[in-house]
């Protein structure tokens, strides 16, 4: 999809070959493919697609040691669809230590539902037994601890590894690897699931290549009674603080916008990379929507989620001073209620 949306360079990187169990989930693979390098199966289709396309084809194993073979050319961005830890943890630090802008798959094997698939930041993939170790050997090897997009499903896996059987009773798992250390075992996939990973791959991509600005559906745990305890917290505020919940101008599934899409669940006051993850799971019992300008209606571009101190600061002081003392952070509210103007048409 990159090759046909128009991406004229493309480096391939890839050790495997095509197998018969791989078809399944191979767009391009046909049975003449069985037994050839994936890189250079994917380089000939790619030929007759986009013969204009500059595609280079390499049949090896990425590693430390040939970090600057890959990486030096400064890509325009990295793919990472590595289902081996060592090696992506790698990879991934690589393109962190470099600045290079990478996006990693997470696990795709065992799962079936395409409705649960997201792109979010490392930190806040769950459910998902890869990210979890990719997640530890970052922070371990490398004191990396989020600021990497991956694409990942919430569905939990519906399958484990395979067992290993052998053919012959003398054999074991090490007879059969391609390379030492990678697994043998194999874990069930579904063909549609790392094909629709892969499809998501590709609009991240491009959209960003091409500077269009959308924001990822966060990962916000939070239901619909949740919304309703906040809009009617919002009520109880408005009348306490200005005697009347007439300039509440938001129901409950715009309290729902406000704080799923604009504060993706956390506080205004918490929006930092460093504070993503678990920890953005906050519990509804600690936060509530204020008004931002005190002059103007409770409407979905004039509510910030705080906390419940947080607000009561908020209200104890005014723009001005916000704007004066705390810069950065008027100016970052002002831009996330910007957008709730524009996708309001207000």
């Amino acid at each position: 999809m990159l090759l046909r949306s128009g991406v004229g360079k493309l480096l391939l990187v890839d050790f495997d070959q095509v197998s018969l169990s791989s078809l399944n989930r191979h767009a391009v693979a046909t049975r003449d493919d069985v037994g050839t390098p994936k890189a250079l199966c994917l380089k000939k289709h790619f030929s007759m697609i986009y013969p204009e396309c500059q595609i280079e084809a390499k049949v090896q194993l990425y590693d430390p040691s040939c970090e600057e073979e890959i990486l030096s050319g400064k890509p325009d961005f990295v793919l990472d669809c590595i289902d081996n830890i060592d090696t992506k943890v790698a990879l991934l630090a690589a393109c962190v230590r470099r600045g290079l802008r990478v996006l990693s798959a997470m696990g795709a094997g065992a799962r079936a539902d395409p409705t649960r698939i997201r792109v979010a930041d490392l930190r806040e993939s769950s459910n998902d037994p890869l990210s979890r170790a990719v997640r530890y050997r970052l922070k371990k090897d490398h004191g990396i601890e989020g600021g990497i997009p991956v694409v990942f499903s919430l569905e939990k896996p519906k399958a484990k590894l395979l067992p290993f059987q052998a053919s012959k009773e003398e054999e074991t798992p090490s007879d059969y690897q391609i390379v030492p250390g990678f697994r043998v075992r194999i874990i069930p996939v579904l063909g549609t699931i790392p094909a629709i990973f892969g499809q998501v791959m590709a609009s991240y991509v491009v959209t960003q290549l091409a500077k269009l600005d959308f924001q990822t559906e966060p990962v916000v745990n939070l239901d619909l009674d949740h919304y309703r305890i906040l809009h009617h917290r919002l009520l109880e505020h408005e009348e306490l603080i200005y005697g009347s919940a007439e300039q509440v101008l938001v129901d409950a599934e715009e309290v729902m916008y406000i704080v799923k899409e604009l504060w993706r669940g956390r506080s205004a006051r918490d929006q930092n990379l460093k504070d993503i993850g678990r920890k953005m799971w906050r519990s509804v019992n600690e936060l509530m929507l204020v008004r931002w300008d005190k002059s103007k209606p409770a409407g979905v571009s004039n509510l910030i989620l705080l906390k419940f101190n947080e607000a009561d600061a908020h209200e104890s002081t005014t723009l001005d001073r916000v704007k004066e003392e705390e810069p950065e952070f008027y100016t970052m509210v002002s831009h996330v209620l910007k957008r709730a103007e524009a996708e309001f048409a207000l």
